[in-house]
C-alpha cells in the first residue's frame, strides 16, 4: 500500500470561508459606519450586512473590543430593540444618552418603534397590517 501523500502546506488548515478576521472584523466595522445617524440596527442585520449572516455574536464581541472612539456603537441594539447592556451600567446610560442625542426614542432601555431595517419590499408589501 502506497502512502498517502502529505500536503505542501499542512501547517495550514483549509477554511471552508476565506474571510479573514482581519476582513470579517474591517466589514463588520464598515456595516456600523453605514447605519444613518438618528437610525439603529440589530447586530444580527450589522452582521448580514457584513456577508457574515448567523454572526451575531461576532458583531459583539468586535464591539466588545472596539477602540475606536469615531465607530457609531451605540447604533447596534438587539433584535428586539433593547440595549444590550445592563440598566445599572455606565454603557446603558451613555448608549441611551447618544442615541437620543440623534433623535432615537429610547423607552425603558428600548427603542420602541423600531424600524425593520432588514426589512425587504415583499416582507413590507406582504405582511400583516401593524396595529
Amino acid at each position: 500500500m502506497k502512502p498517502a501523500a502529505a500536503r505542501p502546506d499542512s501547517a495550514k488548515p483549509i477554511l471552508a470561508k476565506p474571510t479573514s478576521a482581519k476582513a470579517a472584523i474591517a466589514r463588520i466595522q464598515a456595516a456600523i459606519r453605514a447605519i444613518p445617524e438618528g437610525s439603529v440596527a440589530g447586530y444580527g442585520v450589522v452582521a448580514r450586512r457584513a456577508g457574515l449572516a448567523g454572526r451575531a455574536r461576532l458583531v459583539a464581541r468586535v464591539l466588545s473590543n472596539n477602540d475606536d472612539p469615531t465607530l457609531p456603537w451605540h447604533r447596534v441594539l438587539r433584535s428586539d430593540g433593547r440595549i444590550a447592556f445592563p440598566p445599572d451600567s455606565a454603557g446603558y446610560a451613555e448608549q441611551i444618552q447618544r442615541l437620543r442625542a440623534e433623535g432615537v426614542k429610547v423607552e425603558n432601555g428600548r427603542v420602541r418603534d423600531l424600524a425593520r431595517a432588514d426589512a425587504d419590499l415583499d416582507s413590507l408589501l406582504w405582511a400583516p397590517p401593524r396595529k
